[in-house]
């Protein structure tokens, strides 16, 4: 450039100034905490225009760990986004004995709280430079000038270093020692870094604490039922493989869709969160297996009162009260009465009616005593409404108790502070019993009420229910089973087409299948036949 173009001193100061307030906004905005620490490096380096820089970060163990490091002249670029892991030992700052290390520059700095400014480490007497000039003979690098600088948080500890090697001239690219202004500009960057650093990770440490609830909250009730708890686990999972897969479309009506991190976040969290009311539940609703089942299977006392219904028989014959012929035909028929009382008490997909009157004709039939000597009905009016739920195990009652769960778990969610960018949890936590015709619960919502997320998590919901291979009251079903009923539930309103369309085109429930179900499940599916219309 000519010589009209060459900025004066002020000038550049003020425009290293404007890059160091631009800096500073970015670092604010930065999440994830490896580009973070990379860029205040880079920020500095390029601030005080230096050849390379290290920044380090304190431990546990009162130590600095290498976390970045970049030079220019070498090709260096170590931790951080690199993926090349910095192969040397953190910097200790006492020694066996417990006396402080000084004779280390990072380490004094920190000591001492203070910047170093080293014009030359070869003439430098005071510190301890040999594992440097070992490393320029190896490299056949010099490394002359220094600026260390300590990082301090918004409590004024220290939580880090960063170090700057080889100011170079801007104009004749000479190295030389770090200006006033350099070191001035270097510890404004460092404050900023320390507080971005700072709040990102108490923002992560928040984070993982919330996460950590909400695992407690699955745990307890996974204790309570370990089939609840698988769900809550893998429905997250599930749901998140839709989501990406939706994310990824290119074409058709779920184009439009993307996520960002944040939002990645939100539907996990919902994902995590969407059985929480469960806690509500009671454990012998939840893990009812037969018709039966309340904290045992009664089946059993049916089973005895049979018993006493042949005893009586026998001893109606033996007192002549009864022919042996009639005897032996009551038998046959209590015997085969009592093995499809059996039957009736296993839940499953639809019982005849038929069946349905055959329990009803058998508690009518027989009569015996109970434990008051007063003759009574063979079955009650309560066992006799559990036999004869047409489908599953639970009765009408104890499906609104199941039901209510989502009821509470709404209550819960809308209840709490979300921030803005979790707002959206109650919603996708809370729509995954919604139906795409208005006919779930319980909002009754609508396929246009309802956000994509929400229905990504309904179909994740349906699918790891149909395949689960834990559920106390069903065998788990195969894919070419689960997902012919889900083609069903799709043609006739109950879950999103184009989400299962893509469920089943993008292999979403073949890799879920792959990972979380028993090989015996994994059947061959007609895909071809599960997308016609």
């Amino acid at each position: 450039m000519n010589r009209m173009q060459v900025p004066s001193p002020q000038g550049e100061l003020t425009h290293r100034l404007g890059e160091l307030l631009r800096i500073g906004v970015a670092l604010s905005k930065e999440r994830d905490i490896n580009r973070l620490l990379e860029a205040i490096l880079i920020a500095a380096k390029d601030i005080a225009n230096a050849d390379g820089g290290t920044l380090y970060r304190m431990t546990d163990e009162q130590a600095l760990r290498f976390e970045i490091m970049r030079n220019d002249s070498l090709g260096i670029a170590m931790g951080g986004t690199s993926g090349v892991d910095i192969p040397f030992y953190p910097v200790n700052l006492f020694d066996k004995d417990g006396k402080a290390i000084n004779t280390m520059v990072a380490a004094y700095a920190v000591h001492h709280d203070c910047s170093v400014n080293i014009a030359n480490a070869y003439s430098e007497a005071g510190f301890d430079f040999s594992g440097t000039k070992n490393f320029d003979k190896k490299t056949g690098y010099r490394s002359i000038s220094f600026l260390t600088v300590p990082m301090k948080n918004h409590e004024e500890e220290i939580i880090g270093v960063l170090q700057l090697i080889n100011a170079k001239d801007r104009n004749t690219g000479k190295v030389v020692a770090f200006s006033d202004d350099d070191q001035r500009l270097a510890e404004s960057l460092a404050s900023q870094a320390a507080i971005a650093l700072t709040n990102r990770l108490l923002i992560n440490h928040l984070e993982t604490l919330f996460e950590s609830f909400i695992q407690l909250i699955n745990a307890a009730i996974d204790d309570k039922s370990p089939y609840t708890g698988g769900h809550c686990e893998r429905v997250p999972t599930l749901t998140m493989m839709l989501a990406e897969a939706v994310n990824n479309c290119k074409s058709g009506p779920l184009s439009n869709f993307s996520m960002s991190d944040r939002d990645r976040y939100e539907l996990k969290i919902a994902g995590l969160l969407h059985d929480c009311g469960k806690v509500t539940t009671p454990v012998h609703v939840v893990d009812k297996a037969t018709k039966l089942q309340t904290i045992y299977d009664r089946i059993d006392l049916v089973d005895t009162r049979f018993e006493i219904v042949r005893r009586d028989a026998q001893l109606a014959m033996l007192m002549g009260a009864a022919s042996e012929p009639v005897t032996r035909s009551l038998m046959k028929d209590i015997e085969d009465d009592r093995e499809f009382l059996r039957r009736a008490n296993i839940g499953g997909e639809s019982m005849s009616d038929e069946d349905i009157a055959r329990v009803r004709a058998i508690a009518g039939r027989y009569r015996w005593c109970d434990s008051s000597g007063k003759t009574v009905d063979f079955l009650t009016a309560e066992e006799v409404e559990n036999l004869t739920i047409r489908a599953g195990t639970l009765t009408v009652a104890e499906r609104q108790i199941i039901n209510h769960h989502l009821e509470v778990t709404i209550q819960m969610l809308e209840s709490l502070p979300w921030p803005k960018h979790l707002r959206h949890v109650p919603e996708y936590a809370g729509g995954h019993h919604e139906r795409m015709d208005g006919k779930g619960y319980p909002k009754g919502l609508k396929r246009e009420d309802m956000s994509i997320p929400a229905r990504i998590m309904a179909i994740a919901d349906i699918y790891e229910a149909l395949t689960a291979a834990d559920r106390p009251y069903k065998k788990a079903m195969s894919l070419s089973q689960s997902l012919k009923i889900m083609k069903k539930m799709q043609s006739e309103g109950h879950i999103d087409s184009d989400l299962f369309k893509l469920f089943v085109e993008a292999g979403v429930y073949r890799r879920y299948a792959e990972a979380h179900l028993k090989p015996e499940q994994l059947d061959q599916v007609d895909e071809r036949e599960l997308l016609s219309a």
